[in-house]
This record gives C-alpha cells, sequence and structure tokens, in this order.
C-alpha cells in the first residue's frame, strides 16, 4: 500500500491557496496543509489599495475562496499561526507552539514585508503601512473628507493611496527623493505622466525630499522633512517597498539572495523544497537570469506552477512580467521586463497628453516590455511582440493604423486607430 503523502505549504495568501487549488484539481490525494500567519483566510492584495480603500468593493470581494471551500476540497487549513523553523533532515516544519507537522514536499509563499522608515517617531498611531486587510481597514477609516494624508513613496501603492484618498476628499501630500513618481521604472516622460495626472487631482508632490522625522504626541501630527518643512498630518501611509521573508529559508541552509532562489521550475536547492510568489526569485530562461517578482499576477500564476512541479510534472515557469494599476480615471498595464540598462529606446504609440498610449521599451530594435494606458485587450499582443524576438520598425511601432500582430513575421492585418 503506498503511504500517503503530505504536501504542506507556509505562506496563505495568494500563491499558497491557489497552490492547494491545484494540488486539488491536478489529482492529489494526500493531505495538504496551508499554514497562515493572518487571522484572514487567503486574500488577494490589489483590492487593499483599489476598491476596499475606495469604499467601492466589498470585503468579500478580497478573498480567494469562498470560507467553506478548504474544507469542502480536504485542505487542512490553519490560520493565525507561526512557523518558527524548517527542519530539512526531518522533513518537518516546526509551528511557533512546538508542534512538529512532517512533510514530503514543502512550498515556501511566504510573501513580503513592507520596509519601515528608520527614523523618529515611526511608533506614532497614525503612521501606517498598507499589506493586510486590517491595514487597508484603518487607512480607509482614517480618508475622512478633510483629512490630511502625508503618503512617503511614489510607487505604485504610494500612488493608489494617494488617488483613493483624494476621491474621498483627503488633502493630500506625496514625498519623493527622485525627481518623479517611478522614474526608475518608467524614465522621465512616462513618470511626468503620472505626476500630472495626480497633480491636476490636487495632489502635492515634495520630490528630491526625505523624512527626517514623525512628530506627535502619542498620534502624528507632522512629518518634517530633512530641509526643515514640516508637513501637517492627521495619517501618514508609509510605501517604501518591500523585503521578501526569506528568514525560513535562511535559517533552514537553503540558498537565499533577494528572495528564496529557485530554477525555472521554483525548486530551491532541495528538491523537496519550493517557493512561490513575492519571496521566490525565480531563474528565468527566457531572460537568462533570476527575477523576483512582486506583483499579483505572479502570485496568481507561480502557486499553481510551483503545485505541479511539486506533483513531479516537467515545469518551466517563463510567465512575462505583469501588472497592472487604477488610479482616477487612468487605468495602466504593464507587461515585460526592462530595468535601467536593459533598454536603448521607448516608443510610443497614441498620444501622452490625453493619457490613451502604449509605450514600448526596446532593445535593438526589440520589444522587450510594453505598458498602456487606457487602451484596452492589448496585453496578448505585447506579449507576443516580446516572445518573437525579433526588431520591429519603430516607425511601424509608433503607428496606430498598423495592428500590433502585423509587426511580427506572421502578421500583415491593419487596425484602425485605437
Amino acid at each position: 500500500m503506498n503511504q500517503r503523502r503530505t504536501f504542506v505549504i507556509v505562506g496563505a495568501g495568494l500563491a499558497g491557496a491557489k497552490a492547494a487549488q491545484t494540488l486539488r484539481e491536478d489529482g492529489f490525494d494526500g493531505d495538504v496543509v496551508l499554514l497562515g500567519q493572518e487571522p484572514e483566510r487567503p486574500y488577494e492584495r490589489p483590492p487593499l489599495s483599489k476598491g476596499l480603500l475606495l469604499g467601492t468593493a466589498d470585503r468579500e470581494t478580497a478573498f480567494v475562496h469562498a470560507a467553506g471551500w478548504y474544507a469542502e476540497h480536504d485542505v487542512d487549513l490553519a490560520t493565525g499561526v507561526t512557523v518558527a523553523a524548517v527542519d530539512r533532515a526531518a522533513r518537518q516544519v516546526e509551528l511557533g507552539d512546538g508542534q512538529r507537522i512532517g512533510f514530503d514536499a514543502l512550498l515556501l509563499a511566504t510573501g513580503s514585508t513592507p520596509r519601515t522608515l528608520d527614523v523618529p517617531g515611526g511608533y506614532l498611531d497614525g503612521v501606517l503601512q498598507l499589506r493586510t486587510l486590517p491595514d487597508s481597514d484603518r487607512i480607509g477609516a482614517a480618508l475622512v473628507d478633510g483629512a490630511r494624508l502625508v503618503v512617503v513613496g511614489a510607487g505604485w501603492i504610494g500612488l493608489e493611496v494617494a488617488a483613493a484618498a483624494r476621491q474621498r476628499g483627503a488633502a493630500v501630500t506625496v514625498v519623493e527623493r527622485s525627481e518623479l513618481p517611478l522614474l526608475r521604472l518608467l524614465g522621465p516622460d512616462l513618470a511626468a505622466v503620472f505626476a500630472d495626472l495626480h497633480r491636476e487631482r490636487g495632489v502635492t508632490f515634495r520630490f528630491g525630499a526625505a523624512v527626517e522625522e514623525f512628530r506627535g504626541d502619542g498620534r502624528v501630527s507632522s512629518v518634517l522633512l530633512r530641509d526643515g518643512t514640516a508637513l501637517p498630518a492627521d495619517v501618514v501611509v508609509v510605501g517604501v517597498g518591500v523585503h521578501p521573508n526569506v528568514g525560513l529559508a535562511e535559517a533552514a541552509g537553503l540558498a537565499v539572495g533577494d528572495g528564496v532562489v529557485v530554477d525555472q521550475a521554483l525548486r530551491s536547492c532541495d528538491p523537496r523544497v519550493y517557493a512561490a510568489g513575492d519571496v521566490a526569485n525565480a531563474y528565468h530562461p527566457r531572460y537568462g537570469t533570476h527575477l523576483r517578482v512582486e506583483h499579483w499576477a505572479n502570485a496568481l500564476h507561480s502557486g499553481p506552477a510551483a503545485a505541479r512541479s511539486m506533483l513531479g510534472a516537467k515545469v518551466v515557469y517563463d510567465r512575462l512580467p505583469y501588472f497592472y494599476t487604477d488610479q482616477y480615471d487612468l487605468g495602466m498595464e504593464y507587461t515585460g521586463h526592462a530595468p535601467p540598462g536593459g533598454y536603448d529606446t521607448v516608443v510610443v504609440r497614441g498620444d501622452l497628453a490625453t493619457r490613451r498610449f502604449i509605450a514600448f521599451w526596446t532593445a535593438g530594435g526589440r520589444v522587450v516590455a510594453g505598458l498602456n494606458v487606457n487602451v484596452w485587450d492589448v496585453t496578448a499582443q505585447i506579449q507576443d511582440l516580446i516572445r518573437s524576438g525579433e526588431p520591429v520598425d519603430a516607425a511601424r511601432l509608433a503607428d496606430p493604423d498598423v495592428a500590433l500582430d502585423a509587426l511580427t513575421s506572421g502578421g500583415t492585418r491593419q487596425a484602425s486607430r485605437p
């Protein structure tokens, strides 16, 4: 008789929940144990800075599965638990209360933690970060009409919080070290699109600025900048990036480096241990390097890929990085990978001024990434351009009358202006 196998998933976020779902859908009949540190059942994070923060979405829409799904599919979900250690030799995880759970395969989906600012006053009430459902609740409760919000960091989270706050009537100041929001990722021309978008809605930017101190008597009342400026604040949201939760992996002797280092099958240096989601620094065969992708789509797809790898399927996780944002009346999708120094030209199709365009990052004439703003149903074509690896004429790439799928050797069709 075959011994019943146990697969343990540490981290009950989107990646972990989708891994558990895939194990059952793909026929795994052993034990599935899903361990989460938060008290809530698995939920998705994009609604936290979008619909839930705006008050336009119901809390229940954030959850990955209905409450009864885990019991119905024989998934042993334990929430509010801490995993203290991974014993690779014994093939066990140790919980905070000393309980040990054996595993035949282990998936680390431990996610990431927001970075903090090492300045005085960070402990004050009203100095918040956005990572969890309770974080979103606290920020949302503070965004009353007329509230004074200071956002530290003009990345995606900071800008989405700023947009939600302005739409709810709060006064918003964004403090950012760079000269423009999202400058490192987008470059100056496209970063200016987002700066102008927020300025038009009444957001004040303090660029080239850094926080010296949060001030207040028990609760934050102002933010002191290094140039001596004091910004009045009823609430502060710090959005200065995240760091991957690698503590368990590192203590267990796994290879770590900006995440848990895994191969294209999402397998670590220990063939029984896998990683997915924010914490996985996975080898990407298209780019010939390891990438750690923090966005929703990576959690959505890497969890199932890791589950299939655990089941012995031949997995090559080579999905192109993808993320999206919604701010006011602007919707955007980004596909691909164009780090600073990884491209030489940005080609724009459409009009930056009207915020209806597609931008393409190219290297040696080949498209390596694309961003579509208020232009829809083009993600698949952008992915095809990237995956083709074919040089594309820049004039045709910029011409809205040339269909995207006519830009590679297989396409000839013309399209109307988007």
